[in-house]
């Protein structure tokens, strides 16, 4: 089961896991959302369950998870990818200064990128215990384990989840449920869109990014099918970091010239 697999990295995850052989029960907001991404998965002659609802509304992903399981006969792996960012009426992404930042930043993050995350993994939990090879993957991200201005709502919540997988890890190991996090950087999505598209925010960003460049989803799907797989069997409660470098030790910053940030006042 994928959340949030209509597009970005959610949909490059679930077509990652389509190409190394998997079923998959694709979850987003609406069924309009995940036409092509179950296109792209029946097209690898894998079979697809469209399970939608929105992560923000009491009961749905208890229900998205029983829809998930009946439709695939079982559920070995959770890749919860679905998250929100603050954004304004029209659904573009913004950022904000913590002490200007309120309700309208906060209620929504913490319902659906801590709420939901909650309430997806103990649902989860009946059907993984099941599984001989059950695995989780928590989406989370580098911002929650760096400082960012202006993110603080989203960092917060994304640092939970990394704090989440850590106890689950442990106390389902012996439950034979593997559960890890990963934790992308800058990522051309619909969500970074308005970032990427202000040069003078975007070449800040990336200045402090030792490969100087945005990642793919598809770079940050084969991290997270690599935690998915066997291949990573002895691998639980560790949060893979995919960011191009930015969170290395004294921020990978050592000789890399920077601009003015557009946060100074």
């Amino acid at each position: 089961m994928v959340t949030g697999a209509s597009r970005g990295i959610g949909r490059a995850i679930a077509v990652a896991c389509a190409e190394a052989g998997a079923d998959i029960a694709l979850a987003a907001r609406s069924t309009d959302a995940l036409h092509d991404a179950e296109q792209e998965v029946r097209k690898l002659g894998r079979q697809t369950v469209l399970t939608c609802g929105d992560l923000a509304d009491s009961g749905t992903a208890v229900r998205l998870v029983d829809e998930a399981a009946a439709g695939l006969g079982g559920l070995d792996i959770l890749i919860h990818n679905a998250s929100v960012f603050p954004a304004d009426d029209t659904g573009t992404s913004y950022l904000v200064p913590f002490a200007e930042s309120g309700s309208a930043e906060w209620d929504p993050l913490l319902a659906v990128n801590i709420g939901a995350t909650v309430d997806l993994c103990r649902a989860a939990h009946p059907y993984l215990a099941a599984s001989p090879k059950a695995a989780v993957v928590l989406v989370s991200s580098v911002a929650g384990l760096i400082a960012t201005p202006a993110m603080e709502a989203y960092a917060v919540t994304k640092a939970a989840q990394l704090s989440l997988m850590r106890s689950l890890s442990v106390g389902w190991a012996r439950q034979g449920i593997r559960v890890n996090a990963l934790c992308p950087g800058w990522v051309r999505t619909d969500m970074t869109s308005p970032m990427q598209q202000h040069a003078p925010l975007s070449d800040w960003l990336m200045s402090h990014v030792p490969q100087g460049r945005w990642l793919t989803p598809t770079e940050v799907a084969a991290a997270a099918l690599f935690l998915a797989a066997p291949a990573a069997s002895s691998v639980t409660g560790h949060a893979l970091v995919c960011d191009g470098g930015v969170s290395v030790p004294d921020g990978g910053l050592a000789g890399i010239p920077k601009p003015a940030s557009p946060f100074a006042a």
